[in-house]
């Protein structure tokens, strides 16, 4: 097996930013001979190369990812994102506005089915956040 690549490392460095220790230890966890291949791929390219680009910030590339997550009906992979935008700085009202970009730019439909998934799963976060009585 060989050592892990710069850009491996520096992905999944990047990918732990974003998606946060829990998700990529889950994700890791599960994965098998079958995915490991398209897993290090991912890391590589998306992670190490376009997320952990100069250019922009996490909070741009979030915004941008969640945009076109929604605009290709990608609903599972869109509710990732929304969650991650915990550790990206993009805020829902920042959400809102790529929403109506989708709207627009992709269509009401498209952009009405991402807004029930980004609200459903901001709702969840901050269920996730609530104080709990008797703690």
């Amino acid at each position: 097996m060989n050592p892990p690549s710069d850009r491996f490392v520096k992905g999944m460095a990047t990918r732990r930013a974003v998606l946060g220790d829990a998700h990529v230890d889950r994700a890791e966890a599960n994965k098998t001979d079958f995915d490991a291949p398209f897993q290090a791929m991912i890391t590589e390219t998306a992670w190490g190369d376009v997320w952990s680009r100069p250019d922009w910030n996490k909070r741009e590339r979030s915004m941008v990812t969640i945009a076109l997550l929604a605009a290709l009906g990608h609903h599972e992979e869109l509710a990732m994102h929304v969650r991650a935008t915990a550790n990206t700085g993009a805020t829902p009202e920042d959400m809102r506005e790529a929403m109506l970009h989708v709207a627009i730019y992709a269509g009401v439909p498209a952009a009405n089915t991402a807004i029930k998934i980004v609200k459903k799963t901001l709702d969840e976060m901050r269920d996730a956040q609530a104080p709990r009585g008797g703690e």
